[in-house]
């Protein structure tokens, strides 16, 4: 019997053991935060954070108390396109955002053709965009109709605009940003404007070597807007994703501009954000930001390769890091965070 009892406790003092919090894995996380995942994206409302990615043959949202804790996080599938159509395949980039009490998903899709690429939006009119239907709501373009990737929405002032990367022709060979009023969340309203092309040296990394495409693709995409203060500033992927140059570029103007006006934007000439060898990061870009649960953190959420040479395919994954502010007011991201270094999770409430 003595034995016994001491094997009983024995094996719940074990089985404790490995039950038991691990606090420091409470306070800390370490990036990747999924195993694959580019183009990320978050929103946090209501206490929770909704994030997507880059799944392509559907659309994915997860739901989590945290960030850092993604990998547990409910998951579910929104949305899976019908065959056949001009939205069917390479479904990128997709971020949800909340507007006017309703939720939407805005994504990129082709029907199997690049050329083809296109804008489009679905809407949820439930409170948690876990539950309830996603309807497809249409395609989001200006009058042009032209190619169009990585579309972001945001509000200045009462108005809301849209952001994203496309051509200025039919033909591939330089992606630009454009900027277009709405007149809801699924109609542009009026003309596009260009704000950025690809112009300085570190933008212009992107020989594809492809037969069927030109021998240079020079690349401004992932348009994101991040403001502080009376500052707005839109921070952007440059270069081909293919290549391990892949990096962030910034314009940036007052909140007291017009938007619509190029010339009002100021081009910062040097990337703000790029591989950084010494910690095995390549090609860190296409990101987005949030703030901490408690609302005092800033955070950039991004994809990289772990390896040099590894491309636009499955290695990119999704990471997140703090950031802080320069005395003129600019975002200061610093260098890509090695992968598996312990970082503290993001400030809680």
């Amino acid at each position: 019997m003595k034995r016994f009892c001491f094997l009983l406790i024995a094996f719940a003092l074990q089985n404790c053991a490995v039950h038991a919090p691990q606090k420091i894995n409470e306070q800390t996380f370490t990036n990747p935060l999924l195993a694959r995942g580019a183009d990320p994206w978050s929103i946090y409302k209501d206490g929770f954070y909704y994030y997507t990615h880059t799944v392509s043959d559907s659309l994915v949202i997860y739901k989590t108390k945290n960030l850092a804790d993604l990998k547990s996080a409910q998951r579910k599938t929104i949305f899976v396109p019908p065959e056949n159509t001009p939205r069917s395949k390479e479904l990128w980039a997709p971020e949800i955002h909340f507007i006017n009490g309703k939720w939407y998903t805005y994504f990129a899709a082709d029907n199997g053709q690049n050329k083809n690429h296109r804008l489009y939006v679905l809407e949820n009119a439930s409170a948690d965009p876990m539950v309830g239907d996603w309807m497809f709501k249409g395609k989001v373009g200006d009058a042009s109709d032209k190619w169009a990737i990585d579309g972001s929405v945001f509000e200045h002032k009462k108005q809301l605009y849209m952001i994203w990367s496309g051509w200025e022709g039919d033909e591939n060979g330089e992606q630009d940003i454009y900027i277009a009023k709405m007149k809801n969340p699924w109609t542009i309203d009026g003309n596009r404007v260009r704000l950025s092309s690809p112009i300085y040296e570190w933008e212009r990394h992107g020989d594809l070597h492809d037969a069927n495409n030109p021998p240079h693709v020079y690349v401004n995409e992932g348009p994101q807007i991040l403001m502080h203060n009376d500052d707005v500033f839109l921070i952007y992927s440059a270069s081909g994703c293919w290549t391990d140059n892949y990096s962030l570029g910034m314009l940036s103007t007052s909140t007291n501009n017009n938007l619509m006006d190029s010339a009002q934007w100021k081009r910062h000439a040097e990337p703000v954000f790029k591989e950084y060898v010494a910690n095995s990061v390549y090609a860190p870009g296409h990101n987005s930001f949030f703030k901490s649960p408690d609302g005092k953190e800033d955070w950039i959420l991004y994809h990289a390769n772990s390896a040099p040479g590894q491309g636009c395919g499955r290695f990119r994954t999704p990471r997140a890091q703090k950031f802080t502010w320069n005395a003129d007011g600019t975002p200061n991201f610093g260098k890509p965070v090695k992968a598996g270094e312990p970082l503290p999770i993001p400030s809680e409430k």
